[in-house]
């Protein structure tokens, strides 16, 4: 390299709302990350999201969650985002958000006035040694023009729950909750891709159309 020659960073590309401290994400040049002590609601838009609000208090066990308070409506806040600028949202399967903001029946061809459609996936497929079935709100990009992603069949490692089955020396060990919470870095590299690829101005197109 030349004398004097200096090195220009990439701006980045795609933001990362309510990551974990330790986040993989904040490997990523292309990531504008956020975690609980910068606090997502401070960013300031422009860019395509991936939203990983808070889920205990709209999850299958939300009757034993004890949130923070304002902490439910950080998921609300996060769909607007994502129907603002594009990308996407990741929240548990069954989440009681996805029927109280009546959003489009996971794996239909339904499509919300904003163009979302929610694609029901399984974090095993990019690694989790857990099933872990999860719900993509995504906004920006069709079903055919998403990146290519794994299918892995079998059954999972462990479980995200109890242990599984009524044979102990059979049955599956569950996970840690850190391990429960973290983002495997496959799924976490396809949802930037995902989230990069999405077209803000026809999300603008969808909701003055």
């Amino acid at each position: 390299m030349a004398d004097g020659a200096c090195f220009i960073q990439a701006r980045p590309a795609v933001a990362v709302l309510f990551a974990r401290c330790d986040s993989v994400y904040k490997s990523d040049p292309r990531c504008d990350v956020y975690d609980i002590d910068r606090d997502a609601r401070t960013w300031l838009g422009g860019m395509p999201v991936v939203a990983h609000p808070p889920c205990r208090s709209w999850s299958r066990m939300r009757t034993f969650a004890k949130p923070r308070p304002g902490e439910r409506d950080l998921a609300v806040w996060a769909i607007d985002q994502v129907r603002r600028f594009g990308g996407v949202l990741e929240h548990p399967s069954g989440s009681a958000l996805f029927r109280e903001l009546a959003l489009p029946r996971p794996g239909s061809t339904d499509r919300d006035s904003f163009g979302g459609w929610v694609m029901p996936v399984s974090q095993k497929w990019w690694g989790h040694r857990a099933e872990k079935r999860t719900w993509l709100y995504i906004v920006g990009a069709d079903p055919s023009s998403i990146p290519a992603f794994p299918l892995s069949l079998g059954e999972a490692e462990r479980v995200c729950g109890l242990w599984s089955g009524r044979d102990r020396s059979r049955a599956r060990k569950e996970i840690g909750p850190a391990e429960r919470e973290h983002t495997p870095p496959a799924l976490a590299l396809w949802l930037v891709d995902l989230a990069a690829s999405t077209a803000v101005d026809s999300i603008q197109a969808v909701r003055h159309g």
